[in-house]
Order: C-alpha cells, then structure tokens, then sequence
C-alpha cells in the first residue's frame, strides 16, 4: 500500500498534558485531550464535566458532529422546540449530537459528579445560547 506511513507515530497525551483551555460553557467543563494544540486536526477528543445538580447553559456545536459516553454518573440532554424533549442517560449509554442541534446538559444527580467521554470534528466548537429557564428538580433527582 502506497498510503502507509512509517514515518509517523502516535501522540501520546499524558494526564497531566490535559487543558482546560478549550471553548467552555457556563455549567460544564470541557477538558482537552486530543486537539488542535497537540496536532490533530480533524477530531476534537476529551471530557465535559458536570457538578452535582448542575446543568450547561444551551448550546450547539455548530457544524461538528458530537458523540458523547457517560463515563461516569447520570446524565440528562434536553433538545427539541423549547428543551421540552430529553433523554436520560446513565454510565455506559452513548449519545450522538447532530451539527447544530441546540441542547442542555445535564447532571441527575444532586451528590454526584457527571464525568462524559466526547468526540467531536472536526474540533471542540462550542455556540452558547441565551439561557431558559428549567427548575433543578427537572434535572436533579
């Protein structure tokens, strides 16, 4: 195969090489792992935070393709006309977010924390959105 390249080797990413000098969203923390910085260039791969009982203001990805994996905890995603639609996610369920998609994240839980394994091309675009009302027991059991 003439596409074959001897000549390069993969980029390891040390715990303590991860950024959180990434685009953020107020309510959820993005932790760079694999990103534009370290030399890729179509694929944006770290974690998303969030605090007990807390949620991230809405948002999209613009034109990136978003796949999400609870690593650890119980999550929540609003979406649809007004965030009325959700779906619930628990440790183990994946979750895929089409370009421009407005959501919320969420955490269920009010003690603890919600820790999200995310991919998304081609890089980590993050569009906030004014934010709406929605009461903590809507996402904090």
């Amino acid at each position: 195969m003439s596409d074959l390249r001897h000549d390069l080797a993969p980029i390891r990413v040390t715990a303590d090489e991860l950024t959180v000098e990434t685009n953020q969203s107020a309510g959820a923390t993005r932790i760079a792992a694999i990103h534009r910085g370290m030399g890729a260039d179509r694929i944006w791969l770290g974690k998303v935070l969030n605090d007990p009982a807390y949620r991230s203001v809405p948002h999209h990805h613009a034109g990136a393709e978003t796949g999400g994996y609870v690593l650890k905890g119980k999550a929540r995603i609003y979406f649809g006309e007004g965030y009325r639609e959700y779906y619930d996610l628990d440790e183990g369920d994946f979750v895929q977010v089409p370009p421009w998609m407005p959501h919320i994240e969420c955490n269920r839980s009010k003690d603890a924390e919600l820790v999200w394994l995310t991919a998304r091309t081609p890089d980590n675009l993050v569009v906030n959105l004014p934010d709406v009302d929605l009461p903590a027991s809507a996402y904090a059991s």
